[in-house]
């Protein structure tokens, strides 16, 4: 639904990230960086120069890492329901070290049997509620990736290059989410001096269960940057 409401306004490119549904397969270890880099190959091949990348979660990491290893080629940002830094407390550090030792393990675990536990612990229980193509895409996903996209978000820290952001950037903020704490969101947009916020009240899962209130707000988040942008340059944006 996204892509259709922005395909009106924008040339809109999709990518599945390292792991992720039909994304790219490495053995290499998950990497945040290597994912930016990935969309920057993309649009070298597709012959874009420039764009407008749109992240949500773990996506606007690789929106904010795009910008840092790729800032000439990115015309503005769009950031949803994502944050600067994913861990702070003892706990949550725990956890995301967690990750990172069964990602280890799952590298000698067969297939066979990481499918069998994914499909028992989690795609059972959380994609009743979702469309048949969604759940597909899970279901496809490489879940030691998975897990090491984990550990690498724990590790995750702009903080310190964020008040460098200097293109166009909008900042959707999912006001009631558990996943990523509204107040790490709301200093993501702090920190960034372009930035404009949009709230919507609703969990980290608001872009398909509140779809009819996010999608506008998404696509008025993108046509704000986009003017910003086009007030500064000219010419014509891609997502």
């Amino acid at each position: 639904m996204c892509y259709e409401e922005l395909g009106k306004h924008f040339r809109v490119i999709a990518i599945d990230h390292r792991g992720h549904g039909r994304g790219i397969r490495s053995q290499q270890k998950f990497r945040l960086s290597a994912c930016a880099d990935d969309v920057a190959a993309l649009m070298d091949q597709l012959g874009i120069e420039t764009f407008i990348p749109v992240g949500y979660s773990m996506g606007g990491t690789i929106a904010q890492l795009m910008w840092k290893r790729h800032d000439h080629r990115v015309r503005g940002l769009v950031l949803a329901a994502t944050a600067g830094h994913w861990a702070t407390s003892r706990q949550e550090r725990f956890m995301f070290t967690l990750a990172t030792g069964i990602g280890g393990l799952a590298r000698v675990v067969p297939s066979s049997i990481q499918q069998a536990i994914s499909e028992r612990l989690y795609l059972s229980r959380k994609t009743t509620q979702w469309e048949p193509w969604a759940a597909q895409q899970i279901a496809s996903h490489d879940w030691r990736n998975i897990l090491e996209a984990g550990s690498a978000l724990g590790r995750f820290d702009s903080r310190k290059w964020l008040t460098n952001v200097d293109v166009p950037t909008s900042v959707v903020i999912t006001t009631e989410d558990q996943v990523v704490s509204p107040r790490r969101q709301r200093t993501l947009a702090r920190l960034i001096p372009t930035s404009h916020v949009f709230e919507i009240s609703g969990n980290h899962d608001s872009a398909f269960a509140r779809a009819a209130e996010f999608v506008p707000l998404l696509v008025n988040a993108c046509l704000t940057v986009h003017r910003d942008a086009l007030n500064r340059s000219g010419g014509l944006g891609t997502i």
